[in-house]
């Protein structure tokens, strides 16, 4: 992500598929791992999972702390490997099993390399995946993990809303309690949590070298290591080719006046068969992924990024037509209940064949062609539209694995950390669940190239960060503001009216 938030930086991504776009993130990555990194509202969840362990009540994402990126190590853009993955070190480094020829299924992760069963008998907690096929491969691995060390590992569903995990990691660590050890971590909160967090450097600083180096920079605070790499995000645009081709449009929306258009026609036809049918279908709710959407929507369409330059600049001309037009959307090409949803409400709609359109995260690609989905083999993904005369965008996101100093297991959970995120995993996970790469020897394996083809087609589009590093500590409060904001719109309430307000509540957090 590109963290001088004042200028969009556009990367090409051309040269080669997945390998480049994982690239490209490490690049954004590394230039946004200033005070605080782009971040990810990420692959959801199959099924929604079953509640943790202990939930605690939800606090108000308001008053939560900013989920301030990392301070430390901010890489270069220009130092990231961006255009050549192959020459990294990773790629030299370990091959990965799919290109020594091994097949991966959900059900069989590849084995623990070398394992260590010192620590065999120990019980270690993960707070892992709570959104899509995520918390099907976390099982996997972690049965595996045990087979194979004798570490038992307790998965546990983190909360689907990114918010809602924030909210309850903090409470964890305020209580000190010993009843988290390994956590997923939003790329935007290595900052806000690294004083609760081991430093991973001493036992995985050698792995390190599989990665990107700009990821790696965004998990480095203050020159520890509070998070490893676990996988990158960013948002695209599904799309029923099945029915464009039916209704002969001969490509997909490349702007929002054309998805307008297209869901129309598409929704005309398919109501008859399907009453309930619907043209698109986002991340309406009020929490995280709203904010990325509406950052999307925003800068897609020259109405900038949220903050910049230290200044809040959502109430412009371009901002408020765009989120007059997304306004108009509810309850014409998208169901009135779209404000209501989350990743897995949208995915829901659309692998279920009631959607023309999706705007979600890679994680959902690979389980819509699932055998049993209704939409496989009749969607593909492209870059999101953009207003005439703009650029298509996507948000940035991704999750790290991170230890809490609190745990009464840390050097297992140290070592179940090193599997997840090990080429060798990251293979299974990337074949098996669209999860993108952060290490380029399997970005650019050909295996993951073509599980995940879909990725061509986004080889040229500009990724956007959330202001995590132009707000600090203040993000979290800053990103509540804006998503209730873009809500309160959703459901009915004048651009022109809200964003000014808006803007105002943000300048004041921004001092």
């Amino acid at each position: 992500m590109d963290l001088d938030l004042g200028v969009r930086r556009p990367y090409s991504r051309r040269g080669f598929l997945l390998g480049a776009l994982s690239a490209t993130t490490a690049g954004v990555l590394a230039a946004c791992s200033q005070p605080s990194q782009p971040a990810a509202t990420s692959a959801p969840a199959a099924q929604p999972p079953a509640a943790p362990t202990k939930p605690a009540a939800a606090a108000s994402p308001a008053a939560s702390p900013a989920a301030a990126a990392s301070p430390a190590a901010a890489a270069s853009p220009a130092a990231s490997p961006v255009a050549k993955p192959a020459a990294s070190p990773a790629a030299a480094a370990s091959p990965s099993p799919a290109a020594a020829g091994g097949q991966f299924s959900a059900s069989n992760p590849p084995p623990v390399q070398n394992p260590n069963k010192s620590f065999a008998g120990a019980t270690v907690i993960y707070y892992g995946d709570g959104v899509g096929i995520g918390n099907d491969l976390d099982k996997a691995t972690a049965q595996r993990f045990e087979q194979d060390t004798g570490v038992k590992i307790n998965v546990i569903p983190r909360p689907q809303s990114a918010t809602d995990t924030f909210a309850q990691y903090q409470r964890f660590f305020q209580g000190q309690s010993a009843d988290l050890d390994v956590l997923m971590v939003d790329v935007i909160w290595p900052g806000a949590f690294a004083p609760n967090l081991v430093d991973l450097g001493p036992k995985l600083g050698d792995a390190t070298k599989n990665h990107y180096p700009g990821i790696v920079a965004n998990d480095t605070v203050g020159g520890k290591l509070v998070s490893m790499p676990f996988f990158s995000d960013f948002g695209t645009l599904y799309y029923r080719k099945d029915l464009l081709q039916k209704y002969n449009i001969s490509a997909p929306p490349k702007t929002w006046d054309e998805l307008e258009q297209q869901a129309t026609t598409i929704m005309n036809g398919e109501k008859g068969s399907n009453p309930n049918f619907t043209g698109f279908v986002w991340q309406g709710n009020a929490y995280e992924g709203l904010t990325c959407d509406a950052l999307e929507w925003l800068a897609s369409s020259g109405g900038g990024k949220i903050v910049e330059n230290g200044k809040c600049t959502i109430n412009n001309p371009q901002a408020v037509a765009i989120l007059t037009k997304m306004k108009g959307w509810i309850g014409t090409i998208a169901p009135r209940g779209v404000t209501t949803y989350q990743e897995e409400d949208a995915r829901n709609a659309f692998q279920s064949g009631g959607s023309a359109f999706m705007r979600n995260w890679p994680y959902a690609y690979a389980l819509g062609q699932k055998d049993d989905s209704p939409v496989k083999g009749k969607f593909d993904v492209a870059a999101l539209p953009a207003s005439s005369g703009q650029k298509p965008v996507g948000t940035i996101g991704g999750w790290a694995l991170a230890v809490s100093k609190y745990s009464k297991n840390q050097d297992a959970s140290i070592e179940f950390i090193r599997y997840l995120t090990s080429p060798e995993v990251q293979t299974y996970r990337a074949v098996v669940g669209s999860f993108v790469p952060t290490i380029p020897a399997v970005a650019s394996d050909p295996n993951v190239q073509q599980a995940q083809p879909f990725l061509a087609n986004l080889a040229d589009v500009e990724r956007v960060a959330r202001p995590s590093s132009e707000t600090g500590e203040n993000y979290n409060q800053v990103s509540t503001a804006f998503f209730q904001a873009v809500n309160n719109i959703e459901n009915g309430q004048d651009p022109g009216s809200v964003l000014p307000q808006a803007q105002n509540q943000i300048q004041r957090l921004l001092g």
